[in-house]
Protein backbone atom coordinates (compact mmCIF):
# COMPACT_ATOMS: atom_id res chain seq x y z
CA UNK A 1 0.00 0.00 0.00
CA UNK A 2 2.89 2.16 0.71
CA UNK A 3 4.11 1.71 -2.67
CA UNK A 4 1.08 2.99 -4.42
CA UNK A 5 0.70 6.08 -2.35
CA UNK A 6 4.23 6.66 -3.26
CA UNK A 7 3.36 6.40 -6.63
CA UNK A 8 0.66 8.41 -6.49
CA UNK A 9 2.91 11.25 -4.69
CA UNK A 10 5.41 11.26 -7.36
CA UNK A 11 2.87 11.32 -9.91
CA UNK A 12 1.87 14.53 -8.91
CA UNK A 13 4.69 16.49 -8.36
CA UNK A 14 5.56 15.08 -11.72
CA UNK A 15 2.51 16.74 -12.99
CA UNK A 16 2.73 19.91 -11.74
CA UNK A 17 6.04 20.78 -11.52
CA UNK A 18 7.71 18.67 -14.40
CA UNK A 19 5.14 18.76 -16.98
CA UNK A 20 5.59 21.61 -19.27
CA UNK A 21 1.79 22.31 -20.10
CA UNK A 22 0.71 24.42 -23.33
CA UNK A 23 -1.06 27.85 -22.74
CA UNK A 24 -4.66 28.14 -23.67
CA UNK A 25 -3.44 30.62 -27.17
CA UNK A 26 -0.78 27.10 -28.28
CA UNK A 27 -3.60 24.37 -27.15
CA UNK A 28 -6.51 26.48 -29.39
CA UNK A 29 -4.09 26.48 -32.34
CA UNK A 30 -2.66 22.68 -32.20
CA UNK A 31 -6.90 21.96 -32.17
CA UNK A 32 -7.43 23.94 -35.09
CA UNK A 33 -4.34 22.38 -37.15
CA UNK A 34 -6.15 19.11 -36.08
CA UNK A 35 -8.96 19.93 -37.08
CA UNK A 36 -7.83 20.86 -40.44
CA UNK A 37 -5.41 18.34 -40.57
CA UNK A 38 -9.04 16.01 -40.13
CA UNK A 39 -10.79 17.48 -42.60
CA UNK A 40 -8.46 17.40 -45.11
CA UNK A 41 -7.43 13.53 -44.68
CA UNK A 42 -11.61 12.85 -44.70
CA UNK A 43 -11.77 14.95 -47.80
CA UNK A 44 -9.12 12.53 -49.15
CA UNK A 45 -10.47 9.45 -48.32
CA UNK A 46 -13.77 10.74 -49.39
CA UNK A 47 -12.45 11.47 -53.01
CA UNK A 48 -10.30 7.55 -53.36
CA UNK A 49 -13.81 6.24 -51.91
CA UNK A 50 -15.47 7.99 -55.11
CA UNK A 51 -12.70 6.71 -57.21
CA UNK A 52 -12.91 3.39 -56.28
CA UNK A 53 -16.65 2.99 -56.48
CA UNK A 54 -16.64 4.13 -60.19
CA UNK A 55 -14.19 1.74 -61.27
CA UNK A 56 -15.97 -1.02 -59.35
CA UNK A 57 -19.08 0.22 -60.72
CA UNK A 58 -17.44 0.22 -64.37
CA UNK A 59 -15.98 -3.26 -63.32
CA UNK A 60 -19.68 -4.39 -62.56
CA UNK A 61 -21.47 -2.99 -65.56
CA UNK A 62 -19.47 -5.10 -67.69
CA UNK A 63 -18.94 -8.62 -65.99
CA UNK A 64 -22.73 -8.96 -65.42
Amino acid sequence: MKKIINYIKESYNELVYKVSWPTRTELSNSAVVVMFASLIIAAVIFVVDLGFESVMRFFYEKIF
